[in-house]
């Protein structure tokens, strides 16, 4: 039962090749399975930089290899809110912007800034496979808080995955992320990322609802890009024990 909403999950979160595209509707009554979509690109990540022992380099290679994973798909989400953000105007002219396909400087210096303190944590990460994991698992729970509680402001994909989800989706997808007290992280550190997997899809909620008047595919997107960024610096930046 379980198995046609997850291949719709990997293709659309993905490049992974799964076979004839997916429904996304079949997803849709079950997107509080994005986070079984951070275990597989962070997964994936951490294969390509396991055997890498310089830490520079392998930041970039795990920064690389999530881009390619993933098709560069929320990236673009992260750059088209930073062009909606940084245009000045009215609602309706900040939504244009959201949702104009070209990028724009707002869009490149918010792409840059969030990839810039990416690259950093993960340099700055002592385990950097656990740091990954820990990051991607938490930017997919963000994105499954954003389509549960945001109201969309026109019709799309998230659109279609919002009216087909419940409120209690977070709570499934929070379930989802236990498995990361497994991981080689000092439970403050993990405290600090389940802070900052709430906090980041929250405060983008009250923004996008202030100045888009709702939320949109690219606004979800963005929140996981955001999320994994300061959820690999609040690893690096709270102190831990000699578990990380």
């Amino acid at each position: 039962m379980l198995l046609k909403p997850l291949r719709a999950l990997i293709q659309f979160t993905t490049i992974l090749p799964m076979g004839e595209p997916a429904d996304i509707g079949s997803f849709a009554r079950w997107s509080w399975l994005y986070p079984i979509a951070g275990y597989v690109t962070g997964g994936f990540a951490c294969i390509c930089v396991f055997w890498i022992a310089e830490p520079l380099l392998a930041a970039a290679a795990a920064v690389a290899a999530l881009l390619l994973i993933t098709g560069s798909h929320h990236l673009d989400g992260l750059l088209d809110l930073g062009d909606g953000l940084m245009v000045h105007g009215d609602r309706e002219r900040r939504q244009k912007a959201l949702t104009d396909r070209q990028v724009g400087a707002g869009g490149i210096a918010t792409g840059g800034a969030v990839t810039l303190i990416t690259f950093a944590a993960l340099a700055s990460s002592p385990i950097i496979w656990a740091a990954l994991i820990a990051a991607e698992v938490a930017a997919r729970f963000s994105m499954a808080f954003l389509t549960a509680y945001g109201p969309p402001f026109h019709e799309g994909i998230h659109s279609v995955l919002h009216r087909a989800s419940r409120p209690y989706f977070p709570v499934l997808s929070f379930i989802l992320c236990a498995p990361l007290i497994l991981l080689p992280l000092a439970p403050v550190r993990l405290a600090g990322t389940a802070a900052v997997m709430i906090a980041v899809p929250a405060a983008l909620l009250a923004i996008s609802r202030r100045l888009f008047g709702g939320v949109n595919g690219d606004v979800v997107g963005a929140s996981g890009e955001i999320t994994r960024a300061l959820v690999l610096a609040t690893l690096v930046i709270i102190p831990g024990t000699t578990l990380f």
